[in-house]
């Protein structure tokens, strides 16, 4: 894979007029190589885990990121993770850097796997990226979840995709 791309992401079949039907066949297995890869960074609340104020962030940066023309449909996904049971930070790929907003880079190796099921089972998926990286023989370093649709698009589709993200570091 070339630095800083990312699998084929389809967002022209899009029944909902919100999320597109995610298809996973190019996003299982891959291997990403990360060069200060530009990315806007959001946090979101939760209590116990459980979002509270994501809708909201997610509009406001999805139209500052649209406005400011820093969208790209080829270099398209959003990281998630979990850094307390009270807050999530959010990585959306950008083209630009996009103003009245924070912005940050990422560097290094990763590794994808594709998972379907509810958020709750993120627990489970997160300990199997770790497991994954630990079976190249590197040590596991964060792990990031790219969900595809927001919880309606998904019942529309009948289908929950996630993708694992986890960093690869040397052992």
């Amino acid at each position: 894979m070339q630095t800083n791309a990312l699998p084929a992401y389809d967002d022209t079949d899009n029944l909902t007029g919100c999320c597109p039907r995610f298809k996973p066949h190019c996003w299982d297995n891959q291997h990403l190589h990360f060069e200060d890869k530009r990315f806007l960074r959001a946090v979101t609340h939760s209590a116990m885990h459980i979002p509270i104020d994501m809708g909201r962030v997610f509009s406001r940066v999805n139209t500052h990121i649209e406005d400011q023309d820093a969208y790209d449909p080829d270099d398209f996904i959003v990281l998630s993770r979990d850094t307390s049971a009270w807050n999530s930070e959010h990585l959306f790929s950008v083209s630009k850097p996009v103003a009245g907003e924070e912005m940050t880079t990422l560097s290094g190796d990763f590794i994808t796997r594709v998972f379907e099921g509810a958020y709750r089972k993120a627990r489970v998926w997160q300990s199997e990226m770790q497991k994954a990286v630990e079976k190249t023989g590197k040590t596991p370093g964060q792990v990031w979840f790219f969900y595809t649709t927001c919880p309606r698009c998904a019942k529309t589709y009948g289908k929950n995709y996630v993708i694992g993200v986890a960093e690869v570091e040397d052992a």
